[in-house]
């Protein structure tokens, strides 16, 4: 199901989510990659920036567009360490991302298929969805954070 340049893409996901974790914020890490290469990557920063819009997602579809000349991101493929809410969700169907690989389901607010799924709207895009790649380092890691989160309150 999947390769080992998946692994090594959704590990770099992971070291970015794990690079937010030491900022503070949710580890959440996303890297889009097109014909092979990484050509846009991106971590939480909302509690850093004091802005909604910084998720991990947003981040790397913004850098992928202003490395591919574009707006679309076909061919590409996103490597998200936990499965994209609603906003970020929109973002990857609008970008036309073709394939979403994701570690984690997010049964609070995931909308790939857990929550809702925005693939059974009839948007003019879809994209393939894929779950589990390196889940229990990503669950583990999320499961720290809150964990860590709670015992300083």
């Amino acid at each position: 199901m999947f390769t080992e340049k998946d692994k090594i893409f959704m590990q770099n996901a992971i070291e970015l989510a794990k690079e937010a974790a030491n900022e503070g914020e949710v580890p959440v890490g996303a890297v889009i990659v097109h014909k092979g290469k990484i050509v846009g990557q991106g971590r939480n920063r909302r509690e850093k920036t004091k802005n909604a819009l910084a998720h991990a997602e947003l981040e790397a579809i913004n850098e992928a567009c202003k490395n591919l000349g574009g707006w679309r991101l076909p061919e590409c493929c996103i490597y998200v360490t936990l499965e994209p809410c609603p906003m970020c969700a929109g973002g990857i169907i609008n970008s036309r991302i073709e394939r979403s690989v994701i570690a984690v389901t997010d049964s609070k607010s995931g909308c790939l298929g857990s929550v809702i799924n925005f693939n059974s709207y009839p948007f003019n895009h879809k994209t393939k969805v894929e779950y589990g790649l390196c889940e229990k380092e990503a669950r583990a890691l999320m499961s720290d954070f809150f964990s860590k989160l709670r015992d300083k309150k």
